[in-house]
């Protein structure tokens, strides 16, 4: 599944989710990198 997670203040990455943490941060995989980080929430149109 593709997801979008937030590193810092000013960035974010996309790919694909390869994992979580105990504490609610989410793993995604990058070509040959994983990058963990807080999930971006969705906002869906009403």
């Amino acid at each position: 599944m593709l997801r979008t997670i937030s590193i810092g203040d000013y960035v974010s990455v996309q790919g694909l989710m390869v994992g979580s943490t105990t504490d609610g941060r989410v793993m995604v995989k990058v070509g040959e990198k994983v990058f963990t980080g807080v999930p971006v929430m969705t906002v869906r149109a009403a």
